[in-house]
């Protein structure tokens, strides 16, 4: 991987002072060999911290770094775990801008003075401890002390140091052969681009099959473009041009790399008459363009829906440009276009088992050198990180052209 450097009720706020910690020896985040300490006070509380906020707006005005206090005696049917690595996705600043399409609960649980939210959605976690064998249900009989786990649902709250999670509130993961980065970036990006190739088209793609999708240099894009490669698809690949020729070229062949097909700046993909007759010499023999994947909207969005092939399939799940998908009448009636949201929050809710099986198959793809995944940006979280770089690490998740997708890094907390 490419690398930048850059709750409940036993919960309660502690007031003790630095002084009271103590290290304890335990696995570590970088490695299932090695060793990294956790913090822990008196009396066998650990002492925990995590991002909030209690109101919406920018995450550099409103999180807050909150320290708290968890208790040894944590419910039999619950474990204690400690982050590894959790990633900073554009969901999660919608969320924290009040502007997303679900509202969090806002909850005093962790001793908050006003009611807050933890924000994050994906990461992996290391089990600290587990309930007594004799107390355990079935689901847990497999867990121990040192496995990874990632959340089952989304809301989970993963931008905090220490968890104590419902044994039903994750799935566990083979860390053989992983690194944590893999791990914590899995559950979003791989298995959005995963459910939409295999689910979406009607009937499903074949090999030799084409989909078209734009933002293609993210992390869903780069995570299509090497499944359709493993899967037989070919694609079409829009990107937007960077600031210099050599920059865009560089990002072309780096896509290439990954298995796409074509790749296309916005530009050429709004020449109209030269575009449509490449897509022809391309796509004629395979029956057109069957799929198409867009994150982006506006024009690209109507570009792309004109590209489809009659009984093609376009499915939104972002829209980057924040401009309407506006589309001509004449492609649903004459083509017959189906046009169909994706929300990953749905998918992964809904069906549990699907989400462990997506995982599962992604990582096994990842152990095999078939699939890297997305570049990252480090943002290393210590016990003594400060509250402002963690929000600045924040709040440039939707700004530009960035080096790679924000990970919080936990190291000694």
């Amino acid at each position: 991987m490419a690398t930048v450097r850059a709750g409940h009720p036993v919960l309660r706020t502690t007031l003790r002072p630095s002084s009271a910690v103590k290290w304890h020896n335990g696995p570590t985040p970088f490695g299932p060999s090695t060793s990294v300490r956790w913090k822990s006070g008196p009396y066998g509380y650990t002492q925990a911290k995590a991002l909030v906020f209690s109101e919406y707006g920018e995450p550099a005005d409103v999180l807050k770094l909150h320290s708290h206090s968890i208790s040894p005696s944590i419910p039999s049917s619950s474990i204690l775990l400690r982050t590894l690595a959790a990633s900073i996705n554009p969901a999660d600043v919608n969320t924290i801008q009040g502007t997303y399409g679900v509202k969090p609960k806002f909850s005093p649980l962790i001793g908050t003075s006003n009611p807050s939210v933890i924000p994050g959605n994906e990461a992996v976690f290391e089990i600290v401890s587990t309930p007594p064998s004799s107390s355990s249900s079935s689901s847990t009989t497999n867990l121990k002390k040192g496995d990874w786990v990632i959340p089952a649902r989304t809301g989970f709250g993963t931008w905090r140091t220490h968890a104590v999670a419902g044994i039903d509130d994750v799935l566990p993961i083979d860390k053989r052969g992983l690194d944590i980065r893999q791990a914590g970036t899995v559950s979003v990006n791989p298995c959005s681009a995963y459910r939409m190739l295999r689910d979406y088209a009607r009937p499903a793609l074949r090999e030799g099959d084409w989909f078209i999708q734009n933002g293609a240099n993210s992390g869903v894009g780069r995570a299509a473009i090497q499944l359709a490669r493993l899967w037989g698809y070919k694609s079409i690949n829009i990107i937007r041009a960077r600031a210099t020729p050599e920059e865009t070229r560089s990002l072309r062949d780096e896509l290439t790399d990954l298995g796409a097909t074509h790749v296309l700046t916005e530009d050429e993909f709004s020449s109209a008459r030269d575009f449509r007759d490449k897509l022809s010499e391309w796509t004629a023999s395979a029956g057109g363009v069957r799929l198409g994947l867009n994150c982006v909207g506006g024009k690209s969005a109507q570009n792309m829906a004109r590209s489809l092939s009659v009984g093609g399939t376009m499915v939104t799940y972002g829209g980057m440009s924040r401009q309407p998908v506006a589309l001509p009448t004449g492609l649903l009636i004459f083509k017959d276009i189906r046009f169909v949201g994706f929300w990953l929050s749905r998918w992964a809710d809904g069906d549990r088992n699907a989400k462990q099986q997506t995982v599962n198959e992604v990582l096994d793809l990842m152990r095999q050198g078939k699939f890297r995944d997305t570049p990252v940006v480090d943002v290393p979280w210590n016990w003594e990180t400060e509250e402002d770089t963690l929000r600045q690490a924040v709040q440039g998740t939707l700004g530009g052209f960035r080096a790679g997708k924000g990970v919080f890094i936990f190291g000694e907390t």
